[in-house]
């Protein structure tokens, strides 16, 4: 069995998730604003959903699919969110991944969490090029791309449908050299 790594900056420590984490994960994540703003968050959460999805985690990571990592402050090891790579390591390449919780909005803490993430994905796993995309009505997460030295690449139109209604999404990426 891999080892999932553990990440530390100075506030944060960046963890594989553990069954332990998935009521804060679903009381977190089942927030509407978080669930707008991202693909894949369903609203309501349903009860169970959050142990099924961490479940997954290991056998994903030995498949070289996804590092997931529970992002946690050090000082008092409270669950604001998570961080991922997805990975498409044929083409040395990894989709970049986040939400963290509204009490933790504004803080800094995912820059600084996107940051350890990416030096992860360019020093230890060799990566060419890391991008990321957000919903066009979220342009707080396009300002933790842009602080963390990724390129805008462009607009995709109507690109996701999400309730009912499609919506655009914008799309960053950084390179290994330019990081």
């Amino acid at each position: 069995m891999k080892t999932r790594p553990t990440l530390h900056t100075g506030r944060l420590c960046l963890r594989p998730l553990t069954l332990e984490d998935a009521p804060r994960v679903q009381q977190l994540a089942g927030d509407k604003d978080i669930a707008r703003t991202t693909l894949t968050i369903p609203h309501p959460y349903p009860d169970g959903a959050a142990e099924q999805w961490i479940a997954t985690q290991q056998e994903r990571f030995e498949k070289d699919e996804l590092v997931n990592f529970a992002v946690t402050r050090k000082d008092d090891q409270a669950l604001m969110g998570v961080i991922s790579l997805k990975l498409d390591l044929a083409h040395a390449n990894a989709e970049l991944g986040y939400w963290i919780g509204k009490p933790y909005w504004s803080q800094g803490y995912t820059t600084e969490a996107a940051k350890a993430v990416l030096a992860y994905g360019f020093k230890e796993l060799k990566l060419h090029r890391i991008y990321a995309h957000y919903m066009a009505h979220n342009p707080a997460s396009g300002r933790v791309m842009e602080k963390i030295g990724m390129t805008y690449e462009g607009r995709l139109r109507g690109h996701i449908l999400k309730w009912g209604a499609f919506y655009d999404v914008v799309a960053y990426s950084i390179l290994a050299h330019e990081f």
